[in-house]
């Protein structure tokens, strides 16, 4: 299923969504990718000091990847009521 995600809040809604279908704790999740559970919590929340590659490397753990491509005309609030 197709995700979209705008702000860093909706980045780590769809990072939290993921990790709790696919049963793994925070701690678990943050085995599998060398971080601390703090970090996957960070990220989870939209912390605004997430680094990229710590981003990638959760998402690649999830069996997830990022999609770039044009903006669609929904509005980010519209976005914010899928979460």
């Amino acid at each position: 299923m197709e995700q979209i995600g705008r702000t860093a809040s909706q980045l780590g809604a769809i990072v939290r969504r993921q990790r709790r279908q696919q049963r793994l704790s925070q701690g678990q999740l943050g085995s599998k990718v060398q971080l601390r559970q703090a970090t996957i919590s960070k990220l989870e929340a939209g912390e605004p000091a997430t680094r990229i590659r710590t981003l990638l490397d959760v998402l690649a753990a999830l069996d997830l990847e990022i999609v770039v491509r044009r903006r669609t005309k929904a509005s980010t609030a519209d976005i914010e009521d899928l979460f």
